[in-house]
């Protein structure tokens, strides 16, 4: 980014609104201290310049409520926009979350159950679905259930379009590790659809968005958002726009905002309706993660780094525990979208920071560490910057 460019932008956040509930209000860290938002500004300002990320957006929960929400920077450099907490952003995987929250719902309701096998819940047998002929000679697949599809232990790839051949393949004996997998949420998407007979977008509006009033929030692009959206920057600086995205995909298509997924993150840790249920199925540990690495997803290299924090997945949330108890968190990211939510649960502390740039997980830790004194982030096995 160019001198003229960051000018522009100083002048964008120099000109954004202050944070809400109050001018000057006071954030809890988790080691009692507090900081105040001219500080909180300082921070994501000094962080953003460093690491040349045109737009943040900062939420802070203490006790189960959205305390500090702040945008930062520019939605448009071009156009010189500044972004806005009802600037509409690509979720990336930060829609995963959401997805079993609803999905769960159903379980809730008796109409799936985690422990059944998925190909039972749809018509005939999976190989005879197109996008699943390739699994033909591996019956495998009739191990594969929805909990494994949500806590990433099916066996799949993250993409099948990463592998050698691109074909989709199961490589591990199902339910028996942890190896992130946008195809098996996807596999648990149709599921739903199947069963309830809607689209993920009309399953998630009805029972998720619409509840929660994420009113700018949703699967498919629509023309309300228009108004109000946010180019991603890709690691050159150069815009690539928003995403309009016309199908559903419920690993990664969801458009939100900071203020609408930030009253997501509330309901979450707050365990409030229509998550009263779900939760604590959600924030349940399903498997111990001794990958090395989350990513490549595949990779066989193991560790013991994060013994210590009993590094785990639950059901499409990743989990730790600390001395301040469990940590729920995830991560979003897309060309051009960087995102990270994180939660200590018994606390209620939550930070939720959404990026429209390839350099937003450069600025991960300075935030965390500041912002809320969180030292216990497993930096490496999620490869971001320390």
């Amino acid at each position: 980014m160019n001198r003229i460019q960051w000018l522009a932008l100083a002048i964008l956040i120099a000109a954004a609104p202050v944070a809400t509930r109050s001018a000057e209000p006071v954030v809890k860290r988790l080691d009692g201290t507090t900081i105040e938002a001219s500080q909180i500004d300082a921070t994501v300002v000094r962080s953003m310049r460093e690491a040349s990320v045109p737009g943040v957006g900062i939420a802070i929960l203490n006790d189960r409520r959205v305390v500090y929400l702040k945008a930062y920077g520019a939605r448009d450099m071009a156009a010189n926009l500044p972004l806005t907490v009802d600037s509409v952003m690509t979720a990336a995987s930060l829609t995963k979350p959401a997805f079993a929250a609803m999905f769960l719902q159903m379980v809730e309701e008796g109409a799936l159950d985690l422990d059944k096998p998925v190909y039972k819940y749809l018509p005939g047998p999976l190989p005879e679905h197109p996008d699943y002929r390739d699994l033909a000679l591996d019956r495998r697949y009739e191990q594969i259930t929805t909990r494994m599809l949500l806590a990433h232990t099916s066996g799949f790839p993250n993409w099948r379009r990463f592998t050698d051949d691109g074909k989709l393949r199961i490589f591990f004996p199902p339910g028996s590790r942890f190896a992130y997998s946008g195809e098996g949420i996807l596999l648990a998407q149709r599921t739903a659809e199947a069963i309830a007979g809607k689209s993920a977008e009309q399953l998630m509006r009805e029972r998720i968005f619409q509840p929660l009033g994420m009113t700018r929030t949703s699967l498919v692009w629509q023309p309300q958002f228009e108004s109000d959206f946010a180019n991603a920057y890709d690691a050159r600086g150069k815009s690539r726009g928003p995403q309009r995205r016309k199908t559903p995909d419920a690993a990664g298509s969801m458009q939100t905002t900071l203020r609408d997924y930030s009253r997501f993150l509330q309901a979450v840790v707050a365990g409030t309706a229509p998550l009263e249920k779900s939760r604590a199925l959600m924030l349940a540990p399903q498997v111990r993660i001794t990958s090395a690495h989350e990513f490549p997803t595949l990779d066989a290299e193991t560790t013991t780094a994060n013994d210590a924090i009993r590094l785990s997945y639950g059901l499409a949330w990743g989990l730790y525990w600390t001395p301040f108890g469990k940590v729920f968190f995830k991560e979003g990211h897309d060309t051009g979208w960087q995102h990270y939510a994180v939660c200590f649960e018994e606390r209620g502390l939550c930070l939720l920071i959404m990026t429209n740039s390839d350099h937003g997980e450069d600025i991960y830790k300075p935030l965390l560490e500041t912002l809320i004194r969180n030292p216990y982030t497993p930096y490496e096995w999620e490869r971001f910057k320390n």
